[in-house]
């Protein structure tokens, strides 16, 4: 299958800007997960639809592990990123396993799990204190799930955790378009379903939701994180150029993102927010909350790296509305030789939001 997706978009081309992001979003991802997984069932199965490099999951992985145990099911349509999902995961759920209470990364043989070359397991950091519980979240009822086909024939039986022994965490991988009305039928109820960032690449989104709602059991969580703040990541003045440069970055990107929504095959327009969009698949219970993403300046490392990254894309996505002076002055903060190398700067940052909403099967 093609990294190549509805939205045109090679997304196995931007493992290494997604496994940046996760690391940098763990903080935040942290206390979603936390938030989200307190109010579910003993053993409870979570499917993180369009999981992307994994990073969500990670944070699932550890929240399971405090509360018993559990099952997570990977989603996605692109097998380079789904492998990278299920490497991280399970690095993170064998990491969690082992030390249960205190969320630690360490391994059974005492040490942090490597994965790969490439540091991307800053994102098994752990939220801070005890998260809030999700208002209006209910433990799951009803029915167990039904028998699946095909695929779902695949994920097997989920063990179940034995009370005082280790938490036990399932983690399985199924490659699936989101976008497939017929995806229900490939996987079981689950208790959570999950998808980050990946409905408005769909060329219908309500529908999508609907899919999403099905999946669910009765009872059941579906949670989106879509909308938010945008990031800011530069100073006003950046000592070369017009200021103010990154307002019209992301003026630039919005114009972007529409003409891909228009470039979506079959795309069908969603003139209504997601809490609302929530409440025409027919959940109940519905509501938003936000984490906050906030590494101030210098940040950590990594930072730079991420943000000529971010940088790049906005350059390429927004060029066509940019003026020839902001297009000269991102080149000069993207070239290594330039004496305005943004990887010179010390004044780089990272703020913004990642919103959910979420809401119940009744």
């Amino acid at each position: 299958m093609s990294g190549h997706t509805h939205d045109h978009i090679d997304w196995a081309d931007r493992l290494v800007l997604l496994r940046a992001a996760d690391t940098l979003d763990a903080p935040a991802h942290a206390v979603i997960a936390a938030r989200l997984v307190a109010k579910l069932p003993a053993n409870p199965t979570v499917i993180d639809l369009g999981c992307g490099a994994g990073g969500m999951s990670t944070h699932f992985a550890q929240a399971l592990a405090t509360q018993g145990g559990g099952t997570i099911i990977l989603v996605d349509a692109t097998p380079e990123l789904l492998h990278e999902a299920e490497r991280a995961v399970r690095a993170a759920a064998d990491a969690a396993q082992a030390n249960p209470r205190d969320g630690s990364t360490q391994s059974r043989n005492g040490r942090v799990p490597d994965g790969s070359a490439e540091p991307s397991n800053g994102h098994l950091a752990a939220a801070e204190g005890t998260a809030p519980p999700v208002e209006g979240l209910a433990p799951a009822s009803g029915d167990t799930a039904p028998t699946a086909e095909d695929s779902a024939s695949a994920i097997g039986d989920i063990a179940s955790t034995a009370e005082g022994t280790a938490p036990t965490i399932e983690v399985r991988a199924v490659v699936a378009d989101l976008a497939d009305g017929a995806l229900p039928d490939l996987l079981p109820a689950a208790d959570l379903v999950w998808a980050s960032r990946v409905v408005h690449h769909l060329p219908d989104q309500q529908a999508a939701i609907g899919t999403l709602t099905a999946v669910a059991r009765v009872g059941g969580v579906v949670a989106l994180a879509e909308g938010g703040l945008s990031f800011s990541c530069l100073p006003w003045d950046l000592g070369l150029g017009r200021p103010g440069l990154e307002d019209r970055l992301q003026a630039a990107q919005a114009e972007w993102f529409v003409g891909m929504r228009e470039g979506i095959d079959g795309a069908v327009p969603m003139p209504y927010g997601w809490p609302l969009a929530l409440e025409h698949a027919g959940l109940a219970d519905v509501s938003s909350f936000s984490a906050l993403v906030d590494h101030p300046a210098p940040g950590p490392d990594g930072l730079a790296d991420y943000v000529h990254h971010h940088l790049s894309r906005l350059a390429t996505h927004g060029a066509d509305h940019l003026s020839d002076e902001d297009r000269a002055t991102l080149a000069a903060l993207l070239d290594p030789d330039s004496a305005h190398y943004l990887g010179h700067r010390r004044d780089l940052y990272l703020l913004g939001a990642r919103t959910v909403h979420h809401g119940r099967r009744p």
